[in-house]
């Protein structure tokens, strides 16, 4: 591979990585989306989070600049802002029409960070959805893309989970290629990851971010913050490398490689099936189809006892549900608290994950234990 030859994986690359994995990154983009990508705005990283607090040091200057973020949230961003001295400015997905984004909510979450003093500096989406399992239509994206253009806000797309789409009628199309389709001028940073899809090598630390739309010398600056710690690991940059170019049609290896590839994404659409159809089966329980990603985000609706309880115990009402649910079962769930919701709402996020011959044995499990729960709070 260029820029190791003679030094293996020891030695350090460019700042932005290896020369030739940018530019198979910048194929797998024009591939992608039927739009031309600048290796030199190709910047590898150690996973996607290197890269979204690479740009948050960019663009949070005081308390008063805000990055909106959407609830529920990966707590990556909340965290974040929290380190950097930035505001979250929030912005709610629309669980009844399935965790969709509608411009309205944007307007009104922006205005309501101006009037409390916080400048909205840059708009996060994620999509496919984590915790909600969402996709966004391409409707609500370039709704998305326009209002971040009036507003002057750079558009920061979380898309680490593209691989994993099980709905069909939304296909994933990259933000990249909405704002390339549109013709616009929004400024626009796309992360990326080898943690997530079917390839899953999280442990391995390979992502990149990609500039659109960015100033020529925003872009230096983010070469000069690269160079600080001199280049991300090789080994998460070569797997970046494999990732994107994979076996292709007439290589040796190619049915193979298609054969696990498919086998383990239909895989995933089933287990989502299985569950979200398990959760939807439960008293007082409601979840959206898992239309991408790896999670489902039931709502739960809890007796009032169930709440009293959780109180007296300085709980979050999801919180005791799901710490009684690990107790009974071994089964780890996330309160929707942790991620944030709707005031008046409960949720919690599980995954798809388990295999084939453990999925169903965890639904039925969280079954008995929510109807012992009901029981128990009646």
């Amino acid at each position: 591979m260029n820029g190791t030859s003679g030094h293996g994986l020891g030695a350090y690359s460019h700042s932005k990585g290896l020369a030739h994995v940018r530019e198979t990154v910048a194929n797998f983009i024009e591939e992608r989306d039927g739009h031309p990508a600048d290796p030199e705005s190709i910047f590898l990283t150690n996973g996607a989070s290197e890269g979204v607090f690479a740009v948050l040091d960019l663009l949070i200057r005081s308390p008063q600049d805000g990055i909106m973020i959407p609830i529920p949230q990966y707590p990556l961003y909340s965290a974040a802002l929290t380190l950097k001295g930035g505001a979250a400015v929030r912005y709610f997905l629309d669980e009844s029409n399935s965790w969709g984004l509608s411009v309205p909510e944007l307007e009104r979450s922006v205005a309501e960070a101006k009037a409390q003093g916080v400048t909205s500096r840059a708009l996060a989406v994620i999509n496919p959805g984590n915790p909600t399992g969402g996709c966004l239509s391409l409707e609500d994206m370039q709704g998305v893309v326009q209002f971040c253009e009036r507003e002057n806000l750079v558009l920061c797309a979380d898309e680490v989970y593209q691989e994993n789409v099980y709905v069909e009628g939304k296909p994933f199309t990259s933000f990249k290629k909405v704002v390339r389709d549109l013709n616009s001028s929004v400024e626009l940073v796309s992360y990326h990851s080898t943690s997530k899809g079917f390839l899953g090598e999280c442990g391995m630390r390979g992502g990149y971010y990609e500039a659109t739309n960015i100033d020529p010398k925003v872009v230096e600056q983010m070469y000069k913050m690269a160079s600080v710690s001199l280049c991300s690991n090789l080994t998460g940059q070569v797997m970046m490398d494999l990732m994107v170019n994979p076996p292709r049609p007439g290589d040796a290896s190619y049915a193979l490689f298609k054969e696990e590839r498919e086998g383990q994404l239909a895989r995933l659409k089933s287990r989502a099936q299985k569950l979200v159809s398990g959760l939807n089966s439960m008293e007082g329980v409601t979840c959206n189809a898992a239309e991408g990603a790896m999670y489902a985000f039931p709502q739960i609706r809890l007796p009032a006892k169930a709440l009293e309880a959780a109180k007296n115990n300085g709980k979050a009402p999801d919180a005791l549900y799901a710490m009684e649910l690990l107790e009974a079962t071994g089964i780890c769930v996330v309160p929707g608290s942790g991620f944030g919701q709707e005031e008046g709402t409960l949720h919690f996020r599980t995954t798809f994950l388990p295999g084939d011959d453990k999925i169903d044995q965890a639904v039925s499990k969280m079954q008995d234990f929510h109807s012992n729960f009901m029981k128990k709070y009646a």
